[in-house]
């Protein structure tokens, strides 16, 4: 139980730090806007110096495809559109409660707009209790419940693909149809994973983005307020004291605090909040994350788009980025939802209520499993004694 009254003196010096931190990032901001200008003017130098130095610098930076100043007007959607979405949830496994196994829950959605048809919300349920599924990722060190956040993953992906195709045999080929999912599409954490189990993941999700290219079904991450710093990370090559953006002979060390830092901790978000205005876009960056050297063809590009409410982040493949019809077709689809879904896509909002396990659907997940269990002839069905303990309290 929470002591509010002894929390509250903490408050205080918290509420000291946010406004220091407040005051902090308008200097930061400040001093990005400047470097954003200088970069404006000679933005193609820096491109030709990010790319020859790429592989000395340490850091995290994107490759600005167009200029700096872009701010376009993203054009209003046809009222006939289609719009797909998926998201997941899980329970994990616990060794608590009757059975050690996960769920893998993955919520649809198919919003039609302007054709007099039904949307589709539902999601499909997957249990894992096979040795294989549970103790897998344990030879290369992953712990089930990290491994079952990356088979979700993919498995959203994959249903994805599988639910856009059914729709699509349904559709007329002129009726505009977006695929979106909640968050990146850049999957950081495959960079920590060993080959084998990378093997396991990635390829059904490139196979599945395939899949969407092949019926010329834009694909779209959203992400809602991200904390992506590669755009700012450009600046730093202009914040940079020496001759050659040199990481590894001049800073081996990215941890100290670095001269091209100038504005450490300030979000791309921040500095795109003073450029653009509602309905605007920025413009494409590629990104130049090592992970997406195993995406082959399918490399993130990425912009920022004032929604109204926020500046989020928008990520698509290659094949809808180097497709400039396709592209903005799909923002002003993306656009529509955020508006209709007041501040935030609709269909990735349905697509996740659908997806989520409450606390009651998680108690009817086990109830059935102990009836299938005692049905089976299992005996001594039931949580451990340290489970039942935490559910209820005598003192």
């Amino acid at each position: 139980m929470l002591d509010l009254t002894k929390l509250t003196r903490q408050m205080q010096g918290l509420s000291q730090h946010l406004t220091q931190e407040a005051t902090a990032s308008r200097q930061r901001l400040e001093n990005a806007q400047k470097y954003f200008q200088e970069a404006c003017k000679s933005q193609q130098k820096f491109v030709k110096v990010q790319e020859k130095w790429r592989d000395r610098i340490l850091f995290a930076n994107a490759t600005p495809v167009e200029p700096l100043n872009t701010c376009i007007d993203i054009p209003v959607p046809p009222k006939i559109h289609t719009v797909v979405a998926t998201d997941g949830s899980q329970i994990a496994p616990n060794h608590h409660e009757i059975a050690y196994c996960y769920l893998l829950n993955i919520g649809r959605v198919v919003l039609h707009y302007g054709q007099n048809r039904h949307p589709l919300l539902d999601s499909l349920p997957e249990i894992f209790y096979r040795p294989e599924d549970l103790y897998v990722s344990r030879q290369w060190g992953i712990k089930t419940e990290e491994w079952m956040s990356y088979r979700r993953t993919a498995s959203e992906a994959v249903v994805l693909s599988e639910l856009t195709k059914n729709v699509k045999a349904t559709l007329t080929d002129d009726i505009p149809t977006l695929a979106m999912v909640d968050g990146s599409l850049i999957y950081w954490f495959l960079d920590q994973l060993p080959f084998d189990a990378r093997e396991q993941i990635l390829p059904p999700i490139l196979e599945a983005w395939e899949k969407l290219r092949d019926a010329k079904i834009p694909l779209m991450g959203y992400l809602s307020a991200s904390r992506s710093i590669e755009g700012m990370n450009f600046l730093r090559l202009l914040a940079c004291p020496h001759n050659t953006p040199d990481c590894v002979s001049f800073c081996p060390n990215q941890m100290e605090k670095l001269p091209c830092k100038a504005f450490e901790t300030l979000r791309d978000t921040t500095l795109w909040s003073t450029q653009l205005k509602p309905g605007q876009r920025s413009p494409l960056w590629r990104s130049n994350s090592r992970i997406l050297d195993l995406y082959d063809e399918q490399r993130i590009y990425f912009c920022y788009v004032h929604v109204g409410a926020e500046i989020a982040r928008i990520e698509v493949p290659a094949w809808v980025a180097e497709n400039t019809a396709m592209f903005d077709l799909a923002l002003g689809l993306m656009l529509a939802q955020v508006q209709k879904g007041y501040g935030y896509p609709v269909a990735i909002a349905e697509a996740h209520n659908q997806a989520v396990v409450r606390g009651g659907d998680r108690s009817r997940f086990f109830a059935l499993l102990e009836r299938q269990m005692i049905k089976a002839g299992l005996r001594n069905v039931g949580t451990s004694y340290k489970e039942a303990r935490k559910r209820g309290s005598i003192a």
